[in-house]
């Protein structure tokens, strides 16, 4: 029961953020796009401070060896951004010396760009779906994880990667559109890589059974990667000079995500 609950949650999260992505991308829900950063903000939090970290302090792990854990994961994902923004801008970087190159070989003459230039574009479009497809991994690990230890910590677990997933996947259909040249592509390759979540579950299942010691741990490591996400990418987002109306908007959705995971962890705990 416990892994048909996981490739369930792991399918629901991976998938279906980016089907929610792509409904907002597409401009059905476009209205509500802004509103989905404080969302995610608000159901990550909730989710790190009030589920996993407790469940991982009911343990018999000590209370330092958590919080060093907890520490180690979000120096890890601090380090992750950084290389993932070295990647970019290197790429960035050689893209535009082959334009300028282009540029002054034609004499300053527009001219379509050479197929140099488009293979570049396709290779980092695959380059995003491959770090899609690791991060999409490692969240299925996390739920699988968190299945384990509760099926209430499971469920919040998979509401929390989905909702901080949606913005993300909006990003990579908005590239993949550029590179495939259609939306169906960019939408079955973005959606493929959001089923690795699933391969992730399983094998977060069998390596948790087998090192349910270490289960703690692996929450901490959950609520790092989530309190890192919400504090250095979404809400940073948040902090621009708006007026009243529209900063109490961003404080109501952010409550609403917090609201949403209390509610759902409620009812999982109901039954």
């Amino acid at each position: 029961m416990t892994l048909l609950l996981i490739v369930l949650g792991t399918v629901a999260a991976g998938v279906g953020s980016v089907w929610v992505a792509a409904a907002l991308s597409l401009g059905v829900l476009s209205r509500y796009t802004s509103h989905m950063l404080s969302l995610a903000a608000g159901a990550l939090l909730s989710t790190a401070f009030m589920h996993l970290m407790p469940e991982a302090f009911e343990s018999a792990a000590g209370a330092h060896d958590l919080f060093a854990v907890f520490l180690g994961g979000v120096v890890f994902f601090f380090l992750l951004d950084k290389v993932e923004l070295y990647h970019h801008g290197h790429e960035h970087h050689h893209e535009h010396a082959h334009d300028a190159h282009a540029h002054h070989s034609h004499g300053g003459h527009a001219h379509p760009a050479p197929v140099a230039g488009s293979e570049a574009k396709v290779a980092g479009g695959w380059s995003v779906l491959a770090g899609d497809s690791v991060h999409a991994f490692g969240d299925g690990i996390l739920i699988a994880s968190a299945f384990m230890a509760d099926v209430k910590l499971g469920l919040v677990t998979s509401l929390a990667v989905l909702a901080h997933e949606v913005p993300h996947h909006m990003g990579d259909l908005v590239v993949l559109r550029v590179t495939t040249g259609t939306q169906r592509a960019a939408l079955v390759k973005v959606s493929l890589a959001g089923t690795v979540t699933a391969l992730g579950g399983l094998v977060g299942y069998f390596l948790v059974r087998q090192l349910d010691e270490w289960l703690p741990f692996f929450l901490v490591v959950a609520s790092s990667s989530f309190v890192y996400v919400a504090l250095a990418d979404l809400i940073p987002q948040l902090q621009k000079r708006l007026n009243l109306a529209d900063t109490l908007a961003q404080l109501g959705w952010l409550l609403a995500g917090v609201v949403l995971v209390v509610t759902v962890s409620g009812l999982a705990h109901g039954h």
